[in-house]
């Protein structure tokens, strides 16, 4: 696989895109005047490049390039502040009367019911509501209109959030504010309100009452709704304390594992269609509106739509003969997502699931040089474990920067626990289909329902056993870990010239691995010294 950059050109139209984002949140002042001078410099040199006597164009082929780096650099700039100005809210000291729409299915607390609602009237903003629990207040579902008062606030952060930003997470989720709402400040107009979204949440209602009828046991059913529709409400503490412990907390979201394993099924399906000729570009195509489909039933969350985006883009590249998932199509589909979300660029999500699918394109051809199994069980198990060890080194650095804690086993419960999750959405998708055939009454449906009943419990059971031996294990996790962004920087550096090195052998790569960790280290004696 080739990384050139020439190779690559959405990486070179990603460079420009993901500065002027950085530059407009780090330096907004000096981007006020940046976005309409490199827009302008831009356009005038791409015009110029355009009008450049031909015998004179190999000369000035430059112009080009530098006039569409500054074009996009001043592009980015402009939709964050558009972005940005979309987010702030004018907060008023004395309530207000507002006309919203609820948007998404709501979390229960524990004196009130909190839902995302995008304010219609005065002007378009996402508020969270905490309204009052009550009978009608349990009766609203996406899509319901309500009108209400409330004076809205702006987000604060807690009192034990540590060096947590929550305002600063709420922004980059596009929230505006959030309000209390008493039970008698409120009420439903009587409207409903379509749009994609709360189709999409209330298809998502329907699946979840769908897991219902297969009547598993609590815990069975809260793994399985968070682990394939991302619905995290009846997950317990100790559960989620449980994964978290043993490095295993993103099964509980679904994110681009979950929507591979998903193509992979997909994929399977559809493979009577060959892999040539007008079948082959109908089986990609069908790949696609099924994933889509997938995507709007899971609810349609950031990180299932970034993972659908990259598929999406690999299906397209198959369909033109082109290589499938690449580092070009990396690139394609963070600029998409970027273009038309920059806060995303600063979303954990988005820099964990592209950090994790970069290690995997960078490290997982290279794992599979050293070993190649005959048996086709020992292959799948082995690539399992690749995909999962290369994902796990590209997450690591953001897992310390971020979260400050380190779970001491996450290489080895993550080698089994994602294998497992595959096993159960594979387990899960005959089950589904069978169930939509058990008003049959025949003997053989229900026969393979009750295996498939019995596998899915199985390995959700086996599942839990690991993870809860994983937290219980001593020093399970290491806790109070602060890195700073330098040293994030050299600790992804270090990880992949390290890797590069080890499967090259090139001197030059060890010599920048060895300085790369000298430097880690005397960052780090620096910061105990400072302490």
């Amino acid at each position: 696989m080739s990384t050139g950059i020439g190779k690559t050109p959405f990486f070179r139209l990603l460079l420009p895109l993901t500065a002027g984002i950085v530059v407009c949140y780090y330096l907004p002042e000096f981007s006020l005047i940046s976005k309409y001078l490199t827009g302008a410099t831009g356009l005038i040199l791409i015009l110029f490049s355009l009008f450049v006597k031909k015998e004179y164009r190999f000369k000035f082929r430059w112009l080009f390039g530098a006039g569409l780096f500054l074009f996009i650099f001043s592009l980015s700039q402009l939709q964050y502040q558009q972005q940005e100005q979309h987010a702030q809210f004018s907060f008023s000291e004395n309530e207000q009367y507002y006309l919203g729409t609820i948007t998404d299915i709501p979390e229960t607390k524990p004196r009130t019911i909190a839902y995302n609602v995008k304010i219609n009237n005065p002007s378009e903003k996402k508020v969270i509501l905490y309204i009052q629990q009550s009978e009608q207040a349990w009766e609203l579902e996406p899509g319901d209109e309500i009108v209400f008062s409330a004076r809205i606030q702006p987000f604060k952060n807690f009192d034990d959030a540590g060096d947590f930003d929550y305002p600063r997470y709420m922004k980059i989720k596009g929230y505006s504010g959030s309000a209390y709402i008493p039970e008698t400040a409120w009420r439903k107009t009587g409207r409903s309100s379509f749009s994609i979204t709360s189709a999409s949440q209330k298809f998502r209602v329907k699946a979840l009452d769908f897991y219902k009828s297969f009547e598993p046991d609590k815990d069975a059913y809260a793994f399985i709704s968070a682990l394939t529709l991302g619905y995290k409400e009846d997950l317990t503490d100790s559960m989620q304390e449980a994964f978290r412990v043993s490095g295993t907390a993103h099964v509980l979201a679904v994110s681009g594992l979950h929507v591979g394993i998903i193509y992979i099924v997909i994929n399977m399906l559809f493979s009577f269609l060959g892999k040539q000729g007008s079948t082959y570009v109908i089986r990609q195509l069908l790949i696609i509106v099924v994933l889509w489909f997938y995507v709007f039933v899971a609810g349609m969350s950031a990180s299932i739509f970034r993972a659908a985006i990259m598929l999406t883009i690999n299906c397209t590249a198959k369909i033109f003969n082109r290589r499938g998932f690449t580092y070009n199509t990396l690139a394609a589909a963070a600029f998409f997502i970027l273009i038309y979300r920059p806060f995303s660029l600063f979303d954990v999500s988005f820099q964990m699931s592209f950090g994790a699918v970069f290690a995997i394109l960078f490290f997982q051809p290279k794992l599979n040089v050293l070993y190649t199994p005959t048996c086709k069980v020992v292959k799948y198990i082995y690539n399992l474990f690749t995909v999962s060890l290369s994902a796990q080194l590209g997450v690591f650095p953001l897992v310390l920067f971020y979260f400050g804690t380190f779970p001491t086993y996450f290489f080895i419960t993550n080698l089994f626990v994602v294998p497992l999750v595959g096993l159960i959405i594979y387990a899960l998708v005959p089950l589904i289909i069978l169930n939509l055939f058990s008003s049959f009454n025949i003997w053989l449906i229900d026969f393979l329902n009750t295996v498939f009943h019995w596998i899915v419990k199985t390995f959700v059971e086996t599942t839990f056993h690991i993870v809860y031996i994983a937290e219980t294990l001593p020093f399970a996790q290491i806790s109070d870990i602060n890195i700073t962004v330098v040293q994030l920087i050299l600790l992804v550096f270090f990880i992949f010239i390290s890797g590069y090195w080890l499967f090259t052998r090139r001197s030059r790569s060890l010599l920048a691995a060895l300085s790369t960790f000298l430097l880690l280290l005397l960052t780090f004696t620096y910061s105990l010294i400072i302490k």
